[in-house]
């Protein structure tokens, strides 16, 4: 979906390839490269330490409106980005003679740690204000350090930031909450806030430790999972899209994956695209949905094994009653 901008912009679609991709001077295999998942998978076998990738892009925007168009000064970016490490760079891309745009971009193992997205910004001068963006692609790139397979879907990413005085100022009204799930984008990420509650962070990351903290650290664990898939199941059904007769369409990615889990458990007994049609009209009619959230909460619990683990630590305190006695 586009948002709305108070200037023109592209009508037309702005596309980005990645056409190859070489790392400390050797060229990676193009299997390693999917365009269909939009993902490049740096990692090889036999090669853990490596510097930098170079990536070989090549861009495709609307010509006629960028020729036509009211704007100026008219440039394409490539954007490398990662929210774990909070790095970013770019790279200007340049008109070819065959009318498309080429480029490349590095993307330095020492700048970042996991899965780097690649986009791409067409930014202009438009109404005498520059910088102003007017295209951008739909669907970002995915270059991942760590896999050996170009594979887009990832079932989640965790995040820690500082909500109180990070970067990240859109966090400053969640400063105090231990963590918050966001949804909108191709992966659901977690945000764990180092801030809100001093040690917690250390006590994740804890190796072992006394049975209250392993206890601890599984039950906030699962209660953060649980979180994760209640936010990624009301997501899913709140993006659903309808053909033309109005019937829900199954989504793609994570959250087909969402509701393709969850919807046995809060309608059981129902083949899943009845299920769908129920669930959505549901949610957009008022009937229902508030009763449904009950099952939801069970659906949730039940893939973050609430119960498991609760269970587990009755019986540790139990055991250490029972020891001290």
């Amino acid at each position: 979906m586009r948002a709305a901008i108070a200037y023109p912009t592209l009508f037309g679609d702005v596309d980005l390839e990645v056409v190859s991709v070489s790392v400390d001077g050797v060229d990676l295999p193009y299997a390693q490269i999917s365009r269909l998942e939009r993902t490049v998978a740096l990692h090889r076998g036999g090669r853990e330490k490596w510097e930098s990738a170079h990536l070989r892009l090549k861009a495709t925007l609307p010509e006629k409106e960028i020729a036509d168009g009211p704007w100026s000064d008219l440039a394409v970016v490539a954007v490398v980005s990662e929210k774990v490490t909070n790095s970013r760079s770019t790279a200007q891309l340049n008109r070819g003679h065959d009318g498309f745009w080429h480029g490349g971009i590095e993307v330095s193992r020492l700048r970042h740690l996991n899965r780097v997205v690649l986009s791409l910004a067409v930014v202009a001068t438009v109404d005498s204000m520059s910088g102003r963006m007017v295209g951008a692609t739909e669907r970002d790139w995915f270059v991942d350090l760590t896999a050996t397979t170009p594979t887009r879907q990832r079932e989640l990413e965790i995040v820690e930031a500082d909500f109180r005085e990070g970067p990240d100022e859109w966090l400053r009204p969640y400063q105090d909450s231990p963590w918050i799930v966001e949804t909108s984008g191709d992966i659901p990420t977690v945000y764990l806030n180092t801030a809100a509650v001093e040690g917690l962070i250390d006590l994740l990351h804890a190796p072992g430790g006394s049975a209250a903290e392993k206890m601890l650290r599984d039950m906030t664990a699962s209660q953060i999972a649980q979180d994760a898939w209640t936010a990624m199941f009301h997501t899913a059904v709140g993006d659903l899209e309808l053909d033309d007769d109005g019937t829900p369409l199954m989504p793609s990615g994570w959250r087909e994956s969402v509701l393709r889990s969850m919807l046995p458990d809060v309608l059981p007994g129902r083949q899943l695209t009845d299920a769908l049609y129920d669930i959505n009209e549901r949610r957009i009619k008022g009937f229902g949905w508030s009763e449904l959230q009950t099952s939801i909460q069970h659906a949730a619990g039940k893939r973050s094994q609430t119960t498991k683990k609760l269970t587990n630590a009755v019986r540790s305190i139990s055991v250490e009653k029972d020891s001290s006695r």
